[in-house]
């Protein structure tokens, strides 16, 4: 009975990740600038990434599915960490988004 629920949870949790993974990847292409796509695909990796990797420790052993909960938390604390950085060093460099702000919000002071 239990491995019944486990392979139905797992497939959910698997089709959902893929859901996910593709929405990300579609906002890759599709959105305008770097701070846009930064936010489509960071929201849509994590959580595609989490899922996926839950799915498969369901279908797992004891020390996999440990391994496999450990990564996905790393990847829940990084990946947005990550798209942070980069997205302060775009907008530290200069590179614009596609929509001009009447204000540095990084700085505090107005934009010139």
């Amino acid at each position: 009975m239990w491995s019944y629920i486990s392979l139905v949870l797992s497939i959910i949790l698997m089709i959902s990740g893929l859901f996910f993974l593709s929405v990300g990847v579609v906002g890759l292409i599709r959105l305008p600038d770097t701070y846009t796509r930064l936010h489509a695909t960071t929201k849509c990796d994590t959580m595609g990434a989490g899922l996926v990797l839950l799915a498969l420790a369901l279908q797992s052993d004891f020390t996999v599915a440990a391994k496999l909960i450990i990564i996905t938390l790393f990847i829940w604390v990084t990946n947005p960490t990550a798209a942070h950085v980069i997205a302060k060093a775009a907008w530290v460099t200069g590179f614009p988004p596609i929509k001009k702000f009447e204000r540095d919000y990084i700085d505090g002071g107005d934009q010139k």
